[in-house]
């Protein structure tokens, strides 16, 4: 791909204007590639919000908008990065590339395949300018370079997750290239390989279906499940398959919890029919985890019943892996202790755990906005008592 001085310029005076404004003035701008020119400055600014670190180099070259919608954040990218090392490594599925560099730091000689000749043609443009001069492109099917190359330290692949029509995949049968029929090769070719799935996909069904899985590894960014990852080797280091659960919030921060399906199967889970003194909801990586049971043994909290999966104490645990309020006042149905409870209050942000209502519903039958400090959850107690929390965050 080549782009004009003129358009270049138009794209560094336009950087941060409307593209959709932009695509409608191609006939005011004839010397200037339009297509082009929208499609570098919608890139540029999906990189200002997802990848801050390219957006400082302004030579980059982007692909069309909906690519860089699925791609990679910088932020699952470097905890992908922080999983993986050595000498040798291979992208399979290389897209982009957003994984490809940040992972490929980590080691001396890397190689990035990618059957589409156009993204090909933007890694061979970007990792110089990114200072990953180490990395070898290959215009190639993943599968057939997977049969002829030479083992590596760690693979990476990123299969598609979409069906033909369209939809997405909910099974790693269903997705291209299909993992459970490479798995015995992948493994023969690599110390250790990452699978990046959707989080929409089954975990325990992938734990079914593939034989050599050790870690899995959820990844949550602002509270919304962004990958499942899964690390492959042909040895086993130990006889459990760990489960990691990684939430990072927009100022950096990460919440890390890591458990195993054998422990939380054995674990007790004291439940309570009172609300103490502070609520919590795990995050949203432990939510798609499953780790409910495990948590009461991890922390020094109680569960408010086995569906509800929302916990409280008497004293704050400032460590719980996910959001924390101070309770203010519990509530049944009844009309006047409902009003009580109500009373100064015409907006709040609502959450369903465990019960008959929607939010839609319930917001409605009690009169109010959307927004504010206030958190109303709506609830099942062990005791099967509906009842309504009404908390603010600590």
């Amino acid at each position: 791909m080549e782009i004009s001085a003129k358009t270049l310029h138009f794209i560094e005076e336009h950087k941060e204007d409307d593209t959709r404004t932009l695509a409608l003035q191609s006939k005011k701008y004839p010397d200037v590639d339009m297509a082009v020119a929208v499609t570098q400055i919608a890139g540029r600014q999906v990189a200002a919000r997802k990848l801050p670190s390219w957006h400082l180099v302004s030579a980059l070259w982007y692909p069309p908008h909906l690519s860089m919608e699925q791609c990679s954040s910088e932020a699952t990218a470097l905890y992908k990065a922080s999983l993986l090392e050595g000498d040798t490594f291979a992208d399979l599925t290389g897209g982009f590339g957003i994984d490809c560099s940040f992972i490929s730091r980590n080691f001396k000689q890397a190689d990035y395949v990618e059957r589409q000749t156009e993204l090909c043609e933007l890694a061979l443009h970007n990792f110089p300018l990114l200072g990953l001069g180490h990395i070898r492109i290959h215009n190639r099917d993943g599968v057939a370079y997977l049969q002829e190359m030479l083992p590596v330290d760690c693979l990476f692949l990123d299969p598609a997750r979409r069906d033909g029509h369209g939809g997405k995949t909910v099974a790693i049968s269903d997705c291209e290239p299909d993992i459970s029929a490479l798995e015995s090769l992948l493994v023969d070719k690599a110390k250790k390989v990452m699978v990046k799935l959707s989080p929409m996909l089954d975990m325990s069904l992938a734990l079914n279906e593939l034989k050599t899985v050790r870690s899995v590894h959820i990844v949550a960014v602002n509270n919304e499940c962004k990958e499942l990852l899964l690390i492959l080797q042909k040895e086993a280091v130990s006889s459990e398959i760990s489960i990691h659960c990684e939430h990072i919030a927009g100022n950096g921060e990460s919440q890390h919890y890591t458990f195993t399906l054998k422990q939380e199967k054995a674990s007790a889970c004291p439940l309570t029919g009172q609300v103490g003194t502070y609520l919590y909801e795990p995050n949203v990586a432990i939510l798609k985890a499953g780790a409910f049971r495990s948590l009461t043994q991890t922390y020094p909290v109680m569960k408010l019943h086995l569906s509800s999966h929302l916990y409280t104490s008497a004293s704050l645990v400032p460590d719980f892996p996910g959001r924390r309020f101070r309770v203010e006042s519990v509530s049944g149905f009844g009309k006047k202790e409902l009003k009580a409870f109500l009373k100064d209050m015409d907006k709040a942000n609502i959450t369903i755990r465990n019960f008959p209502l929607s939010v839609a519903e319930l917001r409605r039958r009690l009169k109010l906005k959307e927004g504010g400090d206030d958190y109303i959850f709506a609830t099942t107690l062990s005791d099967e008592r509906k009842v309504l929390i009404r908390a603010r965050k600590c």
